[in-house]
């Protein structure tokens, strides 16, 4: 098959969008199908022998300009004025921006015959301009199809509990203004792919969408990576850590805090937090609050080795979320045979399995009950041991990316059928590896981006997938 996979931002070291388009996009292409990446920045760190186009934008939210003011030059068309008119009016402008302009670039031309694609694959962006390109898609038997990894409504919900002001939750309210467009997008897709049958209750109940036109697809780790420590190479004693977006509700730091300070009243204990955390913000507050400057250590940016190696030095790995449609952080440091303290929401329990097998289990929100269940791992080395290999071996036998790239091609090729189109078949890979970059791209934008090959790069951090 033809693949045309979007993703409206790709950062490779820091949130999951990047690691979902990296890994899957590598593994459709070990499997003989040619895929083209589709992105707007920061742009996505891919293998060899998978396509890249570049679609540029304003990037009104990059890390070292964030909300800035664009130069009259930088405006080429209607996506870059309705990205800034939205930013400007504190709505969340990037899956409207990106669609349009995906629309532009994707969209059949009279002169240019069918399109060099079999599917679109859009991951959580869900504009409206995939309504626009599904409908002159139409024509050629086409599917539009997308991911939602889970419903930014859990988001929006947790973030206005946390909001202690009449202006931060009108703030709120409008920055997710996005989510009814998503919704409506998802629908009026030809179907929609998510990673655990969570989210699938989740998403059905938030976003009305019929279950028929839904498949689930566990994601993967890469396992050969994300390994053990070798013999002989012990853990820190009393490290903990914990991948996540340090700032946001959903991901329950706070509540580690406050287990961490219970903690630290009979034990020595240091948290290793993986993950951006905002200067001045809610995370910093709360460390300087209970007394902890010196018991955390925050780490953002790290390369893919530097995270495995993080890994594996704790003792105790937590995954505090109040709510979770997947959990890449936990499937990688359950890889690294690193026991997990996890909470019950979302699908943290489908993910780490039975509590006492690979994981204990513990309330959302609970810091006690999230103390007493790090303190336990701590004080039992031999648990830890036990529990650490039977979560690498759950692992193994549940999550690979080349497992949920093989039942993704199988959707697409549902998905394709569905529409009365016949997929391309697939092109056998030389040797073990991904094969050539595909030599085909969308038709360009009236400001082109760059068009290139991908290229293998030093492999990225991951974290939580969000929206």
């Amino acid at each position: 098959m033809r693949i045309a996979l979007l993703s409206y931002r790709s950062l490779p070291t820091c949130g999951g969008q990047g690691v979902y388009v990296r890994h899957l996009s590598r593994e459709l292409v070990a499997l003989g199908h040619r895929v083209q990446v589709v992105s707007g920045p920061p742009y996505p760190v891919l293998e060899e022998g998978v396509g890249l186009t570049e679609l540029p934008s304003l990037d009104l939210y990059r890390d070292s300009d964030p909300f800035r003011w664009p130069g009259l030059a930088e405006f080429h068309g209607l996506p870059d004025v309705v990205e800034f008119a939205m930013m400007r009016t504190g709505q969340f402008s990037e899956p409207l921006a990106f669609s349009l302009r995906a629309c532009q670039a994707l969209r059949p031309r009279a002169s240019g015959g069918r399109p060099p694609f079999d599917i679109v694959h859009d991951n959580q962006g869900l504009g409206y301009g995939l309504l626009a390109l599904r409908a002159a898609l139409r024509p050629y038997r086409i599917p539009v199809v997308g991911t939602v990894h889970h419903p930014i409504t859990v988001d929006r919900r947790l973030h206005l509990a946390a909001a202690t002001t009449f202006t931060s939750r009108l703030g709120l309210r409008r920055w997710y203004s996005f989510l009814p467009m998503q919704a409506r997008v998802a629908r009026g897709l030809d179907g929609i792919v998510i990673p655990s049958e969570s989210s699938r209750r989740e998403i059905i109940a938030d976003m009305n969408l019929p279950p028929t036109v839904m498949r689930t697809v566990p994601l993967g780790v890469d396992a050969d990576v994300f390994t053990p420590a070798p013999a002989g190479n012990p853990a820190v004693p009393g490290r903990v850590v914990v991948v996540t977006s340090a700032d946001v509700p959903l991901k329950g730091l706070l509540v580690l805090l406050e287990a961490l300070a219970k903690l630290r009243v009979d034990r020595s204990a240091h948290l290793v937090c993986v993950g951006k955390v905002r200067e001045g913000g809610t995370a910093q507050r709360q460390v300087a609050e209970l007394g902890l400057a010196d018991a955390v250590t925050f780490r953002s940016n790290m390369p893919e080795p530097e995270l495995v190696d993080l890994l594996r030095s704790a003792e105790v790995a937590v995954v505090p979320s109040l709510y979770e449609g997947f959990s890449l952080p936990a499937v990688e440091e359950m890889a690294c045979g690193i026991p997990l303290v996890a909470t019950t929401a979302g699908a943290l329990p489908e993910v780490a399995g039975p509590d006492g097998e690979a994981a204990l289990l513990v309330p959302p929100g609970d810091a006690g009950a999230l103390a007493d269940a790090i303190g336990s791992l701590l004080d039992d080395p031999e648990r830890r041991a036990r529990m650490g290999a039977a979560g690498r071996r759950r692992v193994e036998a549940r999550f690979s990316w080349r497992a949920a790239a093989a039942a993704t091609a199988d959707w697409y090729a549902e998905r394709i059928a569905a529409v009365g189109g016949t997929p391309t078949s697939p092109v056998p890979a030389p040797g073990p590896g991904p094969g050539p970059a595909a030599q085909w791209t969308p038709a360009p934008l009236s400001t082109p981006g760059a068009v290139t090959p991908g290229a293998a790069a030093s492999a990225p951090a991951s974290s939580t997938l969000t929206g």
